[in-house]
């Protein structure tokens, strides 16, 4: 007799039933401070001292020139005044929707530490000489996957391997040389929703809004 396989778990289980508590320290406007880059280098230290894993990981979404969102998983690479940077191939979908819509928003998310923030902005190319400061600075292995990579988009992992030995050999005994088509974005924001979870699903959201002459406007969002 033919048994028939187990249901998955999420069939089993009441959804809407599943919850916690949210259990984090308050967000007030009065210990908050004017400069939402301040307060975004201390929560990011304390991820990082709590050596969250990916604690760098933020979802970066984006939408094409038709409107059609997509969002994905990127590590932030540097952050300052200037805005937030990551790195990936400009041949990427994410790069086909900055071309026609360079706007994006960012989420991290630090479930730990029942905390979110949300960046929206504005997205640009970094300088050249800025991308390859950072590509010196990465894995071989990781440069070697760029080159492999490099103008590829359906493919099987057989022709992928391919590949990568195909760069290991082609780059031995030398520095491997960043591709064209590869560098970093920095998001320029224009918003940024600090978000703590509170009991009672009070949570506090607290956002800052670009003032367009340098400084920063700052309210606080119903839970």
């Amino acid at each position: 007799m033919t048994r028939r396989p187990s249901p998955p778990r999420s069939v089993n289980v009441d959804l809407a039933a599943e919850r916690r508590e949210y259990l984090g320290q308050r967000l007030l406007e009065s210990d908050a401070p004017a400069e939402p880059l301040v307060l975004f280098s201390a929560w990011l230290d304390q991820a990082l001292a709590a050596r969250l894993l990916d604690a760098t990981a933020m979802v970066l979404s984006t939408a094409s020139g038709h409107g059609a969102p997509s969002a994905r998983v990127v590590l932030l690479k540097g952050h300052d005044e200037r805005g937030f940077v990551f790195y990936t191939r400009y041949d990427s979908q994410k790069c086909l929707d900055l071309r026609d819509n360079p706007r994006a928003s960012a989420l991290f998310h630090w479930r730990e530490l029942d905390r979110q923030i949300r960046v929206d902005g504005s997205v640009e190319r970094v300088s050249a000489a800025e991308s390859r400061a950072y590509f010196a600075t990465r894995p071989r292995s990781s440069q070697l996957a760029a080159r492999a990579t490099s103008g590829l988009e359906q493919v099987s992992v057989e022709e992928l391997e391919r590949c990568y030995a195909a760069a290991a050999q082609a780059w031995e005994g030398r520095e491997v040389e960043m591709p064209e088509a590869w560098g970093g974005f920095r998001i320029r924001p224009a918003r940024l929703e600090f978000w703590q979870g509170r009991p009672n699903r009070l949570h506090d959201r607290l956002v800052y809004e670009a003032a367009g002459d340098g400084t920063w406007k700052r309210h606080r969002l119903a839970p």
